[in-house]
């Protein structure tokens, strides 16, 4: 795919990440632009077929735009912006005494989400995507690797969808229309896998990383769990049962939250010696 060359007279900076920076289209809010910083070309590429492919699925996220080129040879992709929009997590965090309905309405839209099937020949298999970042990892002794490798490989296959990166901040709403959004991480396989994310955001992550990151206190993103296991299980299922199904996929986050910080975290790793180790 060709990209689009673009000027960056045309946009004006509004924030920036890990892997780049984000812009608005002076005279079209609705457009945004994803800029990648300097040498990374095939990763919004890919990123652009993904969110392509994902679209043509039916799954209600944003529609993509183009794959662009600065005049200065960076890469990025213009996206359709969804103005008015709000995540699940601040509105939570500004409106807390509606948790049950923001965790009903996110319930529901997970419920169809893992329950699309999916071309397995055109997606990453979720386990396959964390076998390799084990195998790369260096903070895992063999047979730590052993024994995690042999859970990920019990877990039942599937071939259902799955965000990669499912938690309340990563949906949003406006009117009555509800988007998932930065599903760079989309693949598919069993839905466990996607609700650990969640459960770790709700329940195991810090007070201060729950409020920087998600708006809301850790009361209130506990809340969140709560009112989201019955309307997702049903509500005959024990929660403590959804819980001990569930711990074990957020534990094994380990494996990415290591490879993301640079470190070893043992605070993680604490979980996932219990439940899978």
């Amino acid at each position: 795919m060709e990209p689009i060359k673009i000027s960056l007279d045309d946009y004006v900076l509004f924030g920036g990440g890990a892997n780049g920076e984000s812009y608005d289209l002076k005279d079209d809010p609705s457009v945004m632009l994803k800029l990648y910083f300097p040498g990374k070309i095939q990763q919004p590429l890919d990123e652009m077929n993904l969110a392509r492919k994902v679209y043509a699925l039916g799954i209600p996220t944003p529609e993509p735009g183009d794959y662009v080129v600065t005049g200065d040879g960076r890469y990025g992709i213009r996206f359709h912006r969804i103005l008015g929009k709000t995540s699940y997590a601040r509105a939570c965090g500004e409106n807390p005494s509606k948790v049950p309905q923001y965790a009903a309405e996110f319930a529901s839209m997970c419920r169809k989400l893992h329950s699309v099937h999916v071309d397995t020949t055109q997606f990453e298999n979720v386990k396959d995507r964390y076998l390799q970042i084990l195998s790369d990892s260096p903070y895992f002794t063999s047979l730590e690797k052993e024994r995690i490798t042999k859970f990920i490989l019990d877990t039942p296959d599937a071939d259902t969808a799955i965000h990669g990166d499912l938690q309340f901040g990563n949906a949003i709403f406006v009117g009555e229309d509800r988007y998932f959004i930065d599903l760079g991480d989309f693949c598919y396989g069993h839905p466990y896998f996607d609700l650990g994310m969640l459960y770790l955001c709700c329940k195991l992550s810090g007070e201060a990383f729950t409020k920087e990151i998600f708006h809301m206190d850790n009361a209130t993103a506990s809340r969140f769990w709560d009112c989201f296991v019955p309307e997702y299980f049903g509500k005959d299922v024990p929660p403590r049962e959804i819980e001990e199904k569930i711990l074990p996929y957020a534990a094994l986050k380990t494996i990415i939250i290591d490879r993301d910080s640079g470190c070893r975290r043992e605070e993680f790793h604490e979980i996932l010696d219990k439940t899978v180790i």
